[in-house]
């Protein structure tokens, strides 16, 4: 079967897999604000409208656990198409949903599809790219999830006017199923189209199937060329760090809790919760009601203009990531957003009120006959937003995957996916009756959350930009504060080097299996 040799087109499309978690998110928000969605589930708020909400999260977190199950014994490309399934079976009963029930039981079976995507996708980008563009390709995830967020969100604005539109009493539930049908064409797109991209290298390495592995490195690396140098170094490099890893002998469930794995699993799964914890999903899920309380003009209209900011300004990230580097993204974005936060918060602590009756009956709180600070807040909004997509956003989704052993990366990344997923479960139902009831001081809390992973990024997380996945282990186990930069000693191109001036020859793949781990360089004197 014919497969892609474009690295880019490869992670791009694998890609499609995070466009499907945009897509559920705008699912909910545009239709939060449509009459068909209100009169037909009997008008949700607070906690009803949280639990709906949450029901996909729950999905994800359980998806995100058996990811590393599936990708591991599977490989990651059957993974990522299992998951496809599940969006094509969970789509569908939310479009036929005649019930809240109904609606969250679609909603659970989509999420066990996002949460398996999501955890999977990245790894299988990481694995595919060469260190120079680790950065960048793995950042299609997150690109994938904003073009989700505002393509559903434009197909839910269309389907809005259906009826009289989004303020008819009568508008007819077409205004839901319709988007709610359409999300299932990427789904399907993705599975079939995974059957044209290859298989990880790494994936294949550690089944043992040297020759595909070395088939995989040429057809990437090499353009078909399983001799080329930088083709027969990274082969090196995967043959060496297995073979570490064999030899600890122990279980990959084991090896997490070693302590040199711990403390990246633990600082893997605090990178996704400080990506919840920040507000930005929040942001997308509940925005119409942000605006409805800012009281300035259409808030779909407003909330669109926050999706663009949020596609347009990833692609800067995409591009620079592997030169502005992990760690600054980290800590000046996290610093950003809590100042952006503080000053939405406190315009609306100061210049509110509660809700009089002449605001949306959906929210408590009101920035009333004041044009200049509902613009101010507005453009907070816009701005907290334009810092996740240029920081956290794209970063959030890199870093877990590029931390860990080939051994463990699976494994230790669906537990990085699952502290994501869990938070968004947890802030998806809580954040409606805190909007009700404590209004403004919500983006309090969550700015005070962004100073908290400002501060732990600083001290927790070294730089990975320019390492192999290979070479993950110089970063993390020499013991060097996060602070001090470590010495990339280029071990994958001094080997290319070697390798072009004939001082070191590697062998070609063998069938002996487990004895392929064993020398495979022979240095010439």
């Amino acid at each position: 079967m014919y497969q892609v040799r474009n690295i880019y087109l490869i992670c791009g499309f694998a890609a499609i897999g995070g466009g499907l978690f945009g897509f559920d998110i705008s699912s909910m928000s545009g239709v939060l604000g449509t009459n068909a969605y209100k009169n037909y589930f009997g008008s949700p708020v607070s906690y009803r409208q949280g639990g709906i909400t949450a029901s996909m999260p729950a999905g994800s977190l359980i998806g995100s656990l058996v990811s590393s199950f599936i990708a591991d014994r599977f490989s990651r490309k059957v993974a990522i198409q299992f998951s496809c399934i599940l969006w094509i079976i969970g789509s569908t009963i939310q479009c036929a949903s005649v019930n809240v029930g109904m609606l969250c039981a679609g909603r659970i079976i989509a999420g066990l599809c996002v949460g398996i995507a999501s955890s999977v996708v990245p790894v299988y980008q990481s694995e595919i790219a060469p260190k120079e563009i680790r950065g960048r390709v793995v950042s299609f995830q997150q690109w994938a999830i904003t073009w989700g967020i505002l393509i559903q969100y434009f197909i839910q604005y269309g389907a809005a006017q259906i009826g009289g539109g989004p303020n008819d009493p009568n508008q007819p539930p077409a205004a839901f199923r319709i988007p709610w049908g359409i999300q299932i064409v990427p789904a399907l797109v993705l599975f079939i189209g995974m059957f044209f991209c290859p298989y990880s290298p790494r994936w294949l390495a550690s089944k043992d199937r040297w020759d595909e592995t070395l088939q995989v490195l040429a057809m990437l690396h090499g353009n078909g060329d399983d001799t080329h140098p930088k083709v027969l170094a990274q082969y090196r490099e995967i043959q060496r760090a297995l073979r570490f890893e064999r030899e600890e002998a122990s279980s990959s469930f084991k090896a997490l809790v070693q302590p040199r794995i711990f403390k990246r699993v633990i600082l893997g799964m605090s990178i996704q919760m400080w990506s919840q914890l920040c507000g930005m999903n929040i942001m997308m899920y509940y925005i119409v009601y942000i605006m409805e309380g800012a009281q300035i003009a259409s808030p779909l209209t407003t909330a669109v203009i926050q999706y663009v900011i949020n596609v347009v300004l990833t692609l800067p990230a995409i591009l620079y990531l592997d030169t502005f580097g992990r760690r600054p993204a980290l800590i000046i974005g996290a610093f950003l957003m809590m100042i952006f936060l503080f000053t939405s918060g406190s315009l609306q602590a100061t210049y509110g009120q509660p809700n009089d009756g002449t605001g949306s009956k959906d929210i408590t709180w009101i920035v009333k006959d004041n044009p200049p600070v509902s613009k101010g807040i507005v453009a907070a909004s816009y701005l907290f937003v334009a810092t996740f997509a240029t920081t956290w956003g794209p970063t959030s989704w890199t870093y877990p995957a590029e931390i860990f052993p080939s051994r463990v990366r699976a494994k230790a990344v669906s537990l990085a996916t699952a502290a994501n997923w869990f938070w968004n479960m947890i802030l998806a139902f809580a954040v409606p009756p805190l909007l009700w009831s404590i209004n403004w001081k919500m983006y309090l809390i969550f700015a005070a959350f962004n100073g908290a992973a400002c501060i732990h990024m600083f001290l927790a997380a070294p730089e990975t930009k320019e390492y192999t996945l290979e070479e993950m282990d110089e970063v993390f186990d020499e013991g060097r504060p996060a602070w001090r930069a470590h010495r990339n000693t280029n071990k994958l191109d001094g080997l290319t080097r070697e390798i072009e001036m004939g001082n070191v020859k590697v062998r070609g793949a063998s069938h002996d299996g487990e004895s392929q781990t064993a020398e495979s360089v022979e240095k010439t004197h």
